[in-house]
Formats: structure tokens, sequence, C-alpha cells
């Protein structure tokens, strides 16, 4: 119980760092937000409770995968706001356009033999 919330408040103490920095630097904030830090510590996180080699592979494999689809929203989400869509409306476009994309990766991945 006690890893657990310690890997709770590592990860809350990152959202909030990048929040916090993003006030006074949004492209330092996008360079720390873009680290892949997240996925680090999924990786260390399932090496300290399983130890367990190939899993971390498999995570590692498919986060690479899974990352593709999720670049678009970069581009797609500035456009929609610099065009004078409401935030809340662009976010879910965004949302639904990586979810779209989520599924469409999985199912390309699939025929072609990837676990994702």
């Amino acid at each position: 119980m006690l890893f657990t919330a310690i890997k709770v408040l590592i990860s809350a103490a990152i959202i909030a760092a990048v929040s916090e920095i993003a006030k006074r630097s949004p492209p330092f904030a996008a360079l720390v937000a873009s680290l892949p830090l997240v996925s680090l510590l999924g990786m260390v996180w399932i090496y300290e409770e399983t130890g367990d080699i190939p899993r971390i592979a498999d995570y590692a494999d498919a986060t690479f995968w899974l990352v593709l689809p999720s670049l678009p929203m970069f581009l797609l989400l500035p456009a929609l706001l610099r065009h004078g869509t409401g935030f809340y409306l662009a976010l879910a476009i965004n949302c639904a356009l990586t979810a779209l994309l989520y599924v469409g990766m999985v199912k390309l991945g699939a025929a072609f033999g990837l676990k994702l």
C-alpha cells in the first residue's frame, strides 16, 4: 500500500510541476511534459513490483506504437484554438480523434502481429 501511495504522489507531482512551469514558460513546460517520464516511471513500477522483464519489453513496444496516434492531437488542438473553437469543444474533438486513431492503430497493429 505504501508503494502505491508513493507512485501516486510522484505521478501527481510531475503533473503539478508541468502545470506550474506552464504558467511561467509554456515551451519549457512542453519540454518537461514531452519527456517520457510517465513511461519510464511505468517501467520502474512494473520492474519493482514484478521484476517481469518480458512484460516491460511488451510495455515499451506498445507505448511506442500507441504514442503515434496521439501525435496529431498536438497539431489539431492549437489549430482549432487559433481558429476560435472553444477550449472544451476543441479538447473533445481531439479526444474523439485520438480515440479513433488508437482504435485504428490497434487494428492495424493486429494485422501486422503487434500486441497492442
